[in-house]
């Protein structure tokens, strides 16, 4: 099983790391040719620009979803805690934990972003409009 996530330079242009996030989404999107692509909604903290650009992020991995003819889901931070771990308060730790027994993974899956993103994963895979179409 694939997973991780991209950085980029906090001294590049933000259009330009907008543009590197939807090339690398659509190029994910168009090796692998997934039913639905599932992404965490915005947790909006203390820090609005941090906050901003975590949309615009997620904008260019929508964008690219979209382009492609995927279909986007959308899961509450708590309602991904609840599915990983029972507890919609759960730690990054705890979901490390979890995601690494759920997937029966040798390690850890690091970093904590790419956890978080297979927790999205799982999360949408146990969703139950999905689990009715697989039992259906």
């Amino acid at each position: 099983m694939a997973h991780g996530c991209w950085s980029t330079a906090a001294g590049e242009d933000t259009v330009v790391r907008l543009k590197t996030i939807h090339d690398a989404v659509a190029a994910l999107i168009a090796e692998h040719a997934p039913d639905a692509v599932a992404v965490e909604e915005s947790y909006v903290g203390g820090d609005a620009r941090i906050a901003l650009f975590v949309g615009q992020a997620r904008g260019a991995v929508l964008v690219a979803a979209a382009n492609a003819g995927v279909s986007c889901c959308e899961y509450a931070p708590a309602r991904v805690k609840q599915a990983i771990c029972g507890y919609g308060r759960a730690e990054k730790a705890q979901m490390q934990r979890m995601v690494k027994m759920l997937l029966g993974l040798e390690e850890l899956p690091t970093p904590h972003h790419a956890a978080d993103a297979l927790a999205v994963a799982i999360c949408h895979a146990l969703s139950p409009p999905l689990l009715r179409v697989a039992t259906g």
